[in-house]
């Protein structure tokens, strides 16, 4: 894309310049400045938007698998409460790139960090409730324990939603008192205008950064803390693998948003939204929809107790 931006020369040693202006020396006529920004025509922002929007059709997918299965040992085992809304969270993380691509607006760029990080913190803040849940009930099996109905349904919701009002009152403070905006950058590129979202308050948006690393963190540990677990029952090593996607692509992301302007650090966060959504959906969910689809043999009660004298249930109403 082009616009016409034009310099006016009235002698050799005399000339005024706009503020869009493409400077060069004893000329009189009109250059094309590009501008640029991720569109949805070019191949980097339909290979996006195609990935974005393959992610939330597997997620409804997933859904409407552990709906149609609620009553087999391995969705209930699973905390169907909290599995159906972390689809639905991964769901909204996966249609947050499509807010990237696309001529930034004021409205664009509020949103696409704000609902970045409120659906992210909802994300971890039901993995994290998953986790806790699991080692709750291991917990409660075991001889003098006291944790037994200590961690039950109310308790998941209310750890789910306050963890995400956390975040979401850190992204009302950003946008009450230095909201995200567009920008024209000239400066990076010498014949490129760059449109771009600024991020405003540098403080909110690590912010955000930091508090979904805070509860990613927080599931690791508790993941790690039901390692010794059962197989058959434990998914805590497959939170553990996806927790440790997210914190390497999430390594990798901040040097290199840092270091780039343009379309490219917009792709580069967008790929990190979507590398961390398909690490949570394939690792936590992946195993369960195999032996739903593949393995029906093994969705029974009978390869759910994996001790004879230790039997582990979740109530997940």
């Amino acid at each position: 894309m082009f616009t016409r931006l034009c310099t006016l020369s009235l002698t050799p040693s005399t000339m005024f310049y706009f503020a869009n202006q493409s400077e060069r020396n004893e000329s009189s006529h009109c250059l094309l400045k590009t501008i640029e920004y991720l569109s949805y025509h070019e191949p980097m922002g339909i290979a996006l938007t195609v990935v974005s929007l393959m992610g939330a059709v597997l997620s409804l997918s997933t859904v409407s698998i552990f709906l149609y299965h609620r009553e087999t040992p391995v969705i209930k085992a699973s905390n169907f409460d909290l599995s159906c809304l972390l689809l639905f969270s991964l769901f909204l993380c996966f249609l947050c790139p499509l807010t990237f691509i696309g001529r930034p607006t004021v409205w664009t760029c509020m949103l696409r960090h704000t609902a970045f990080g409120v659906t992210f913190a909802l994300c971890m803040s039901c993995v994290l409730g998953k986790t806790i849940v699991v080692v709750m009930a291991f917990k409660a099996t075991l001889p003098g324990s006291i944790v037994s109905g200590k961690f039950g349904p109310a308790q998941q919701r209310l750890i789910v939603c306050s963890c995400t009002l956390v975040q979401g009152s850190i992204c009302l403070i950003w946008l009450l008192t230095y909201p995200p905006f567009t920008n024209s950058n000239t400066g990076y590129l010498r014949n490129t205008i760059i449109i771009e979202c600024a991020t405003g308050s540098e403080v909110g948006f690590w912010c955000v950064l930091g508090y979904i690393g805070l509860l990613a963190c927080l599931c690791f540990f508790m993941a790690f803390l039901a390692r010794e677990l059962p197989d058959n029952f434990n998914e805590a090593k497959f939170i553990t693998f996806s927790m440790l996607i997210f914190f390497a692509v999430w390594i990798t992301f901040i040097p290199v948003y840092v270091s780039t302007a343009g379309k490219h650090t917009v792709a580069v966060h967008t790929f990190a939204i979507l590398a961390s959504a398909y690490g949570l959906l394939f690792f936590i969910f992946a195993p369960k929809c195999y032996i739903i689809i593949l393995k029906p043999a093994k969705n029974s009660k009978k390869n759910m107790i994996v001790h004879s004298q230790t039997t582990i249930h979740i109530r997940c109403t």
